[in-house]
């Protein structure tokens, strides 16, 4: 038992991570405060329960990934990544007590959240591939797959704080509340960054100012279909499926007619199962690719499960494995190619893996939105469900053809086995 705790958070003995870990989760605490109190702003107070309103509000905040992300990429590889995510992360305090100062001065309106989304989403288009990359700069190569899942670890533990709290906040004292706090929150990591030890950190190797730098990331990921099979299947589960605070806050509303608090507890309710499967991400040294498709198969079956929950309690319970599949399938993509890619291109192949991670929700959110509005939140849930499923299969026939795999389930619960003529694939 001592030694599956100690595997599980093995990165924390490393100085530098553990200021890290410890001051980004103070963060996040504050980024899930401002998520639940910006849907509730929006749904209840600035339209009525309005989910294309929503979502074109999720769609502005990750639209910029679109255009910026492969720029971004290339900044990652060129320039020192703690200053970097020292200045991005300012950029981000200083949104949020700006959106903050407008809802408690009354004046907050809807185009105003949109203005707002859309220039947190140019910033964090430039903090994602750093923030993603410089972990690798905080522990050695054989403990980046551990780092990354206890990232993952610390953005979902905080997920059982921050909505509950959000929630509480936004009866007791206002919206407004919610941004000023994730606000200061954000200072937590840059002191963090700031006290970090230099000497102990793993610079990696800079790639060089040259024309085609972005042209050489898509050289170098065509040549690697492994990849592109990754891209694909978080694409497309990203666009459709990936809209959980979404989709929590409609059925909240709109189905069950719950008011913040229980807003709120719902995605506290998620975050439980986000956080287990971070951690069962963070005891793996080596992610396979059959993880990578057996938990897309998961995510698509819970989410169809979800869907059809008749009433409060039952359709958050249903969550929790949402939430184990949806961070298992995050964090093995993610670490499957961190882990195979070499430094010097590692930002620019993250940033083009953000790009289509977070750049397919604006294309999936309005979507999302409006059907919920239309035809009902679990319409839409099933769709996603349906969605991730399809893109499995897909990916299974492309393995059989291409590289004349095999794929069968075993024991129980149910394995995914992959294997090629001799053995199970990495």
């Amino acid at each position: 038992m001592k030694k599956a705790i100690s595997q599980t958070f093995a990165s924390l003995k490393f100085f530098n991570y553990r200021v890290w870990f410890c001051t980004a989760l103070v963060s996040n605490v504050g980024a899930w405060i401002q998520r639940v109190g910006q849907d509730w702003l929006v749904l209840k107070e600035l339209t009525n329960n309005s989910g294309l309103a929503a979502g074109i509000v999720t769609a502005l905040q990750f639209a910029p990934v679109l255009f910026l992300s492969a720029w971004a990429g290339v900044l990652a590889d060129r320039l020192p990544r703690r200053a970097l995510l020292i200045a991005t992360q300012a950029g981000q305090g200083v949104l949020a007590l700006g959106l903050g100062a407008l809802i408690f001065s009354g004046h907050a309106q809807l185009w105003h959240v949109y203005g707002f989304a859309f220039l947190l989403g140019c910033v964090t288009s430039f903090d994602a591939p750093v923030r993603q990359t410089f972990v690798a700069e905080m522990v050695p190569q054989n403990s980046l797959s551990n780092a990354i899942g206890l990232n993952s670890a610390s953005f979902n533990s905080s997920r059982l704080i921050g909505p509950a709290v959000a929630g509480f906040l936004i009866q007791a004292f206002g919206t407004g509340w919610a941004f000023l706090i994730n606000g200061v929150t954000f200072a937590a990591t840059i002191i963090g960054l700031i006290c970090m030890n230099k000497a102990q950190l793993h610079i990696v190797e800079r790639a060089k100012k040259e024309k085609g730098q972005i042209r050489q990331a898509i050289v170098y990921i065509r040549g690697r279909p492994e990849i592109w099979l990754i891209l694909v299947i978080i694409g497309v589960v990203s666009c459709l499926g990936f809209n959980s605070q979404l989709t929590i806050g409609m059925m909240a509303t709109q189905v069950f007619d719950r008011q913040a608090g229980q807003f709120g507890l719902l995605s506290t309710i998620f975050g439980i199962g986000a956080l287990i499967g971070a951690l069962m991400a963070a005891r793996r040294t080596h992610p396979r690719l059959r993880l990578i498709i057996g938990s897309t198969i998961g995510f698509g079956l819970s989410s169809e499960l979800s869907a059809v929950m008749p009433t409060y309690l039952t359709f958050g319970l249903s969550g929790i494995l949402v939430g184990v599949f949806t961070l298992t399938l995050m964090t093995a993509a993610n670490a499957t190619i961190q882990l195979t890619t070499e430094p010097a291109m590692r930002g620019r192949v993250i940033a083009l893996y953000m790009l289509v991670f977070q750049g397919a929700t604006p294309i999936g959110s309005p979507i999302i939105g409006w059907i919920s509005q239309a035809y009902g939140t679990r319409l839409a849930i099933w769709i996603g469900a349906i969605s991730a499923l399809v893109v499995a299969a897909g990916a299974l026939v492309w393995l059989r053809r291409n590289w004349h795999l095999s794929a069968t389930l075993k024991g129980f619960p149910p394995r995914l086995v992959i294997r090629t003529h001799e053995e199970v694939i990495r």
